[in-house]
């Protein structure tokens, strides 16, 4: 894959040195520009080919909803914003995903790792950038502050309501996430989804019946549109 060109459009200097700290590490990313106006982006996709837009949402002037609805189309975009009640309506404009401030290194990886797969299935081109199963771990919100998870810390995954409770070796953290989002955070070969309300380490499963998965002491129930797919795979261990 060549060099993906991108733009940061913040109005907060600091914002804008982050992330541009960041793509400095990603040699696939190549800045185009730094801009602190929806106005600036213009000029700069006037003038070149853009890739991929780091879109602050609120912003004066312009906004950055009004923003990507204005632009091509095959120019993709990732929200950067504080603010969580503009992902409805980010993720309705067809964005690759919605970071919340402060962004860590490792949610800005996921995020990248997600473009680059969505850019490798409609070019159907190959990459060396490192998908989710090369992250080890990710920042989840709990108690108003960012949480670090190694991913090896995880036992299991449970879901209920509008919350997750994730059971680690040592603590359980319970975080406000769905978990379709968070399955999509995690390294496929090491996690499996089990059931509507429960994801699994594979490497905590110390047995297993065609019904229930055996954690130590804890037994988790194996749903049935997710039997054939889970039995198959620890079979092959």
């Amino acid at each position: 894959m060549t060099h993906i060109s991108c733009i940061i459009i913040d109005d907060e200097p600091i914002a804008r040195e982050i992330i541009a700290s960041y793509i400095k590490r990603i040699d696939i990313l190549n800045l185009v520009g730094s801009c602190q106006s929806a106005i600036e982006a213009f000029n700069i996709i006037n003038q070149q080919n853009v890739d991929l837009l780091f879109l602050d949402i609120n912003m004066p002037g312009i906004s950055g909803l009004s923003f990507a609805r204005s632009i091509n189309k095959n120019i993709k975009i990732i929200f950067t914003t504080a603010y969580r009640e503009y992902a409805v309506e980010g993720f309705d404009l067809q964005a690759v995903d919605y970071l919340l401030k402060p962004i860590s290194i490792e949610r800005f990886n996921q995020s990248i790792s997600k473009f680059i797969k969505e850019h490798r299935a409609a070019n159907d081109n190959t990459t060396s950038m490192p998908d989710n199963d090369s992250i080890q771990a990710l920042f989840v919100r709990s108690d108003r502050r960012m949480v670090k998870i190694y991913f090896d810390e995880i036992q299991y995954i449970e879901s209920i309501g509008d919350y997750l409770k994730l059971h680690l070796k040592d603590k359980i953290l319970t975080i406000r996430e769905t978990i379709s989002n968070l399955e999509a955070k995690l390294p496929k070969q090491n996690f499996a989804r089990i059931h509507r309300s429960f994801i699994v380490s594979i490497s905590h499963i110390t047995s297993y019946t065609h019904t229930s998965l055996h954690l130590a002491d804890t037994v988790l129930p194996i749903s049935r549109s997710y039997k054939q797919q889970i039995i198959s795979r620890l079979s092959k261990q």
